[in-house]
């Protein structure tokens, strides 16, 4: 069927049976004669030429990436595991044209915005002339007094913004609220948008949608050309991987190729902000934050924060970092502001708002409380330096002027509290199309849209990400904690729109750049992910070799396995669970390493480790035994190699890497030195010699190097001296010392580290035995060695 058919055909698509707009309600599908609106003409007529099947396995592909790459949502106070990104695979369509007139709005309204909060904490001349009121700035706890007089190093307090906004009854946009603290959101746009080319793969290349990668390329690029020193980075401020944002924060760190820091990565040095790396403290110019600025330095914000950097403020003041934004801008997001703002645009720019914001009044005057008790009915009322929005109802706030869980009258509560409330008119939205029950229903939705400032001024992201009801007549219901869907957002342009992508084009010579910095918390974190994924290795092949060897164990037992127990209880390892609690807390904790450098991960690794630990979840909800118990096994060890190989094959060969396999050959070589001081003795029970090999995976090996049975002397050598299989403890010297060759330090003036020296000599020390030699006395010894080199590493670099 030919696109334009669908408007001029009275008979509509079949998926489009039903649908129908709300009474005096507009709808981003159809126009008020009930026709298609043109940029949504030819997706409807794709939707349309699927089959049924074909439309649920397009939709689920975009599902099944947003699973893979570990997209979720959490939020603060809830005791459940994050839930899967609720994505509604149909997405929302706006025409460029209409899209340009808004970003020229928002431009305006952003530079409104930089002025007001100049002013705050400048000549403060708003206050001074009555366009503000004193005590609704005093009372904001996001008014920060230490910031007052501050001049950004970069001369602009903001960078970045989000802004709010829903289609009135007019057909107009409004602004719901303005996000100036640290606005969420741009990553998840990124990653719906990479969803919806998955669900439309076919159909997107020739949509003419507009690419997102100019937007992040032109932001980048602005807060790299911030960079004060010469050699100095910019980075990303996250709380950590609690923060209900966090997943974003590492997908943009990765997608932009800046360092994920927490608070704990960086000092202030003589008012220069230095981030702590393996390779000493390296200056740090531009901190993209995303955490809210009272957290950010506990010396003189909030005493009570373990997220910030104590000094912040003196590098702050000294401009020796820029922030984005500005420490102090949340002032701005206060519900009450939105009451001001069209005044401000008339005194400060001399016309009105091009994008006005909802109606609001602040109930600290007479004729504003008068305003708001006399249409209560139509309004919500709540507080005054609230950040919610309208849409989102919090305790503390009347909605439609119902006063019964307040237990007070409301003129009694605006005569009392009118100073720091506000009455904001509840808005209808525009409602847009989501797939349900094999179809397309309407749904109120707004949009959070993004804004970056860039070399050629403010540039609004061609997209952004909408939230949908979760029912079509309560409004309230715009966000996912009351079951709402995401949705992206499709800017489409009536001509071709050009391939886009990260990368720049240039004419310069090519010079190969550094492969960058390395926090030292990163490197901790990678070197006990290594650590922890060897470990568990050991652990699930000691299972397995215990479990496959139980169905031929006569009942009273026999001396190996009375020894393998004893051993399997020393190691934490409950020889009655055919999948031992330490194997899947083992696993936990190597996804926590993992999720603090989760920047550094692709999506692949990630997904595998994160079906390993489904995988162990699952299988400890069923008892195993015996060959079961070690066929599961099998399966984890399959799995936890597959992680291993993706990680090992596919990281750059730099220090995170580095100390990733330094961590790996550590554990490796002490699990190897206390297996063969436990087993592998002459005087030992019979089938020790055979079960070190097993479990040291050397099976194939020993039949090929010796033609003769497992003895003392071959399994120490080929699992103990042997430099050339992956599982002898010499091997695992030799590559810790390779690496650690290669980091920085490990040698100053010529002269060996104390890092460097102690590998030295635990190398040294193994060559000269012999299979022999090495008795159980040396082998413990050389697990007591090889486990203090830990010390020595978190001394050099990670302390």
């Amino acid at each position: 069927m030919p696109n334009s058919a669908i408007v001029r055909n009275p008979d509509w698509p079949s998926i489009l049976k039903g649908y129908s707009a709300l009474p005096g309600v507009p709808d981003e599908l159809l126009r008020e004669d009930g026709s298609v609106r043109p940029e949504w003409v030819s997706l409807i007529a794709h939707l349309e030429g699927l089959s049924p099947d074909e439309r649920e396995r397009a939709f689920a592909r975009g599902a099944q990436y947003l699973r893979d790459a570990g997209v979720f949502v959490r939020h603060y106070g809830e005791e459940k595991s994050p839930r899967d990104w609720p994505m509604s695979p149909v997405p929302v369509i706006q025409p460029a044209s209409e899209w340009k007139a808004l970003g020229e709005g928002l431009a305006e309204r952003a530079e409104l915005l930089e002025e007001v909060v100049a002013d705050l904490y400048g000549e403060n001349r708003l206050v001074e002339q009555g366009h503000l009121p004193a005590g609704l700035i005093a009372s904001n706890p996001e008014w920060l007094r230490p910031l007052i007089g501050v001049k950004p190093a970069s001369g602009h307090f903001l960078h970045f913004l989000a802004f709010e906004i829903g289609r009135g009854s007019d057909g107009s946009w409004w602004v719901l609220g303005d996000r100036t603290q640290a606005p969420s959101g741009a990553g998840y746009a990124l990653e719906n948008r990479v969803a919806s080319v998955r669900a439309f793969p076919g159909y997107y290349s020739g949509s003419n949608v507009e690419r997102l990668a100019s937007f992040f390329r032109g932001f980048r690029d602005g807060l790299n050309a911030m960079r004060r020193e010469e050699g100095s980075r910019a980075g990303i401020l996250t709380p950590g991987p609690m923060n209900e944002t966090y997943f974003e924060h590492a997908y943009i760190a990765r997608y932009l190729g800046m360092m994920l820091l927490e608070g704990d990565d960086l000092v202030v040095d003589d008012g220069r902000l230095m981030v702590r790396t393996v390779s000493g403290p390296k200056p740090i110019s531009v901190l993209w934050r995303r955490m809210d600025a009272a957290w950010a330095d506990p010396l003189e914000l909030e005493a009570s924060s373990r997220l910030g950097t104590p000094g912040l403020l003196g590098a702050v003041r000294s401009q020796g970092v820029t922030m984005i934004n500005a420490l102090g801008a949340g002032v701005l997001e206060s519900r009450a502001f939105l009451a001001f703002m069209p005044r401000l645009s008339e005194v400060l720019h001399g016309k009105p708002l091009a994008v006005p914001n909802i109606a609001t009044w602040w109930c600290g005057g007479e004729a504003e409380r008068d305003h708001v008790r006399a249409n209560a009915a139509d309004m919500l009322i709540g507080p005054a330096n609230s950040t919610s929005l309208p849409l989102e109802f919090e305790p503390g706030a009347v909605l439609r002027g119902d006063m019964s869980e307040l237990g007070l009258d409301l003129d009694t509560w605006l005569a009392s509290q009118g100073r720091n409330l506000v009455g904001q008119e509840l808005v209808s939205l525009s409602t847009t199309p989501t797939w349900e029950d094999g179809g397309l229903k309407p749904r109120p939705m707004r949009i959070r849209v993004f804004m970056a400032r860039t070399r050629e001024g403010w540039q609004l992201m061609p997209g952004g990400f909408a939230r949908l009801a979760a029912t079509s007549r309560d409004p309230s219901a715009v966000s996912l904690r009351s079951g709402g869907t995401v949705a992206d957002v499709w800017v489409v342009s009536d001509k071709p729109v050009p391939e886009d992508s990260m990368l720049t084009h240039t004419e310069d010579v090519f010079v190969r750049t550094s492969p960058g910095l390395l926090p030292s918390r990163a490197a901790d974190n990678l070197f006990w992910l290594g650590r922890y994924v060897e470990r568990a290795e050991g652990q699930m092949r000691l299972t397995r070799a215990y479990m496959s060897r139980l169905p031929e164990t006569p009942a009273g037992g026999t001396p190996l396995m009375s020894r393998v127990e004893a051993y399997l209880d020393d190691h934490g390892l409950d020889k009655d669970e055919g999948v031992p609690d330490a194997i899947e807390r083992t696993i936990a904790a190597a996804v926590n390493a993992a999720n603090q450098v989760r920047d550094r991960f692709s999506v692949d690794a990630w997904a595998s480790l994160a079906d390993l630990e489904r995988t162990v979840g699952n299988m400890r909800k069923t008892v195993l035994t015996g060959d079961d118990a070690a066929s599961a096994m099998g399966v984890l060890l399959r799995k936890i190699t597959g992680f291993s190989g993706l990680v090992h094959e596919n990281m750059y060969r730099f220090s995170g890497w580095r100390f990733l396999t330094i961590g790996r050959s550590l554990e490796r070589a002490i699990g190897m030195a206390d297996l063969l001081s436990s087993f592998a003795e002459w005087s030992g029970p019979h089938g020790g010699f055979e079960l070190c090999v097993e479990v040291g995976d050397s099976v194939m090996t020993h039949r090929r190097r010796y033609p003769v049975a497992a003895s003392r002397d071959t399994v120490v050598d080929l699992l103990a001296l042997d430099p050339l299989n992956p599982r002898s403890i010499a091997f695992q010297i030799d590559e810790i010392r390779d690496q650690v060759s290669l980091l920085p330090g490990a040698d100053v003036n010529g002269q060996l580290s104390v890092l460097s020296r102690a590998v030295l000599r635990v190398q040294a020390e193994l060559s000269v035995n012999t299979p022999q030699s090495l008795d159980q006395t040396k082998l413990v010894d050389l697990r007591q060695a090889i486990g203090l080199l830990t010390n020595d590493l978190h001394s050099q670099f990670l302390d």
